[in-house]
């Protein structure tokens, strides 16, 4: 390596993050890796941990580990807290300051609730493996806390879970929920009946799955309603508190909230004082460079960008890959001193699950459902996992829930058995 190498500073090391770094190798730089967590997360199955079906160390993976061999990337786990885009440097939380040359921001996003932030108290999301075992504790423990309710009342808001948000996220939450209310739970109890749970999926608009096509989204919402999910459409929540959700103008009792309508973007918009949209994505340019400084470019769903044959590009993990890629490729042409163009998305497809043989897929002119699609659904999400052990892991875990109904994850982690 160079004397002084040029020094590339990635803060998140998420799908577009990890990329960057990967596509980087060999090349004449210096990489500081920087994220608050030390461990990569596969986002797409958080769900997954949340609903019991998958433990936490299969779907992430030590930064560090992934790093070993690559002399030229220095991680740390650190938060930061704002760039001095005068100074080049990326200031963390703590004082301290890392200088960089260039600079890739790939910070994700966080919950938005529509401006009810006090919502998040009783509704949490699903974006980190924190996220995952607190819902996983919620739901395991409200069967739990029924299996000891004497009073039918409270007993059935116990067993009452409402999902606000019918993207992928929710759809896929409902239904393996009433999957496990009806197929893995009903001999684990004696007081209960777990087939009397009800699971509510609402959302604020016409239907399920609004990115798919019409006739995807019919087919989801009529698998769900099959399974036992009540789908609520055209209703906006209007308050959620401890003792349930409000729509309509009524009060559903529920002990168990989540959320899974929308997300806001990092702060990084703020941080460099960029232009944004609604949602805090910073407003990039062709090249995903943030607008004046061509030395820092941003990625994933810190940005928004009409990349997509003049639509707005997914947030999803292959679109952060590709942006992830294309700025490994930019800031490679930059140091030869040749010309780089424009980023453009190339769409491999939607994919969402149902219930545990249910899928639906959107490849463009050929979609899929049912059995077939779930089949695909599994193959995609376990090639892109880290690892041979994580791939034959989840693999093998999902055999077993497919044949004999039973997830294996159900531990209750944090807090006590009291009744509250």
């Amino acid at each position: 390596m160079a004397a002084n190498p040029h020094r590339v500073v990635i803060v998140g090391a998420g799908f577009g993050g990890l990329e960057a770094t990967y596509r980087l190798a060999g090349a004449p730089v210096e990489i500081t890796l920087i994220d608050r967590r030390n461990h990569h997360v596969f986002q797409p199955l958080l769900y997954q941990v949340a609903t019991a079906s998958l433990a936490t160390s299969e779907i992430a993976w030590p930064i560090r580990h992934l790093m070993r061999d690559r002399r030229e990337v220095t991680t740390l786990f650190a938060t930061v807290s704002g760039i001095d885009t005068a100074r080049r440097c990326v200031l963390i939380d703590d004082g301290s300051e890392v200088p960089y040359d260039t600079l890739v921001l790939a910070t994700g996003a966080r919950h938005a609730y529509f401006g009810h932030d006090e919502w998040e108290q009783f509704a949490p999301g699903l974006k980190t493996l924190e996220d995952a075992t607190t819902l996983r504790r919620h739901i395991l423990v409200a069967f739990e806390r029924a299996e000891r309710e004497t009073d039918p009342k409270r007993r059935a808001a116990r067993l009452t879970f409402v999902i606000v948000g019918a993207g992928p996220t929710g759809v896929e939450l409902a239904g393996t929920i009433a999957e496990m209310a009806h197929h893995t739970l009903p001999g684990d109890f004696r007081n209960i009946d777990t087939h009397k749970a009800r699971v509510v999926l609402i959302e604020a608009g016409p239907r399920v799955l609004a990115g798919f096509p019409d006739e995807l989204s019919a087919y989801a919402q009529a698998s769900l309603e099959k399974i036992g999910v009540e789908v609520v459409l055209g209703q906006a929540v209007t308050e959620i508190n401890r003792d349930g959700v409000v729509f309509g103008g009524k009060l559903l009792e529920a002990k168990t909230r989540i959320w899974a309508a929308g997300v806001r973007a990092s702060p990084a918009a703020e941080w460099l004082g960029a232009p944004h949209d609604r949602a805090g994505r910073v407003l990039v340019e062709a090249d995903l460079t943030i607008p004046g400084h061509s030395e820092i470019f941003a990625i994933g769903d810190t940005v928004s960008i009409n990349a997509w044959g003049g639509k707005p590009v997914p947030g999803i993990a292959p679109a952060a890959k590709q942006q992830g890629r294309h700025v490994a490729e930019t800031i490679r042409a930059r140091l030869r001193g040749a010309a780089t163009g424009p980023f453009r998305y190339k769409h491999t497809g939607s994919l969402a699950q149902i219930g545990k043989r249910l899928a639906v897929i959107d490849f463009g002119r050929v979609k899929l459902r049912g059995a077939i699609a779930w089949w695909i659904w599994g193959i995609a999400h376990i090639y892109f996992l880290i690892g041979l052990r994580h791939r034959l892991s989840v693999a093998l875990s999902w055999l077993w829930i497919y044949a004999r109904d039973q997830r294996a994850a159900r531990l209750i982690t944090q807090g006590s058995s009291k009744v509250v």
